[in-house]
């Protein structure tokens, strides 16, 4: 059982005169795969942000917890992963390089046994000393898993875990989060039907909106 918790309550968000979705609850206690699911534009990855602590909802409260005691959000860092198309690499920077620049910024120490370990995993060790700006989108894409993993975090947030990559990539994150998911907490943001197989339970965010009246009428 993991010792990491997360609870969002009543978690709300409206961008101006748009309502994104309404008064959404949504816990993980266990070790496990949660999955966020809706279709483009639901609000996916704004509620992947809130929960993960970048973003702040309109209304509602998150909170995260280890070992009984909450966590603040100047320390979340140190407990969470994330993966996403939005997430920025330098492609001035090798591989190695952005590692350990995204490191030193956060704070995060890691073992040379786990970063050899990671871009092995991977498919990147040959490469790693490499600019980033040679990678393919694939490659970029699972240099963010390492980036996420490096840490050993507590929670991994992963916003369309499979993007970019062909299916020997998809194979090696689809295993990355089965084995994490035994120790930790794995939440997978996304609409592709083979990503969201792999989690236990899935939030529909198409159930927290409420139509305008002028739908209504």
């Amino acid at each position: 059982m993991s010792s990491f918790e997360l609870h969002a309550e009543n978690i709300s968000k409206v961008f101006g005169r748009r309502l994104i979705f309404k008064d959404v609850d949504f816990s993980c206690k266990n070790n496990g795969i949660y999955g966020i699911s809706g279709p483009n534009g639901s609000g996916k990855s704004t509620f992947l942000k809130i929960i993960s602590g970048i973003i702040s909802p309109t209304k509602g409260k998150v909170t995260h917890s280890f070992d009984g005691k909450v966590v603040e959000s100047e320390h979340l860092h140190n407990f969470l992963g994330f993966v996403a198309p939005y997430v920025i690499l330098y492609d001035e920077f090798s591989a190695v390089e952005n590692i350990h620049f995204f490191s030193k910024i956060r704070g995060i120490n890691f073992t040379q046994e786990k970063f050899d370990f990671l871009f092995q995993h991977f498919g990147l060790f040959d490469r790693k000393d490499d600019l980033v700006k040679g990678y393919s989108s694939g490659m970029k894409q699972r240099l963010k898993y390492i980036f996420a993993l490096i840490h050993s975090p507590k929670i991994l947030f992963f916003d369309e875990p499979t993007s970019n990559l062909d299916n020997s990539g998809k194979e090696k994150v689809y295993q990355t989060i089965n084995e994490e998911s035994q120790n930790n907490i794995v939440i997978i943001a996304s609409n592709e039907d083979s990503d969201l197989a792999v989690c236990s339970t899935v939030l529909e965010l198409k159930n927290y909106k409420i139509a305008p009246k002028s739908e209504n009428k």
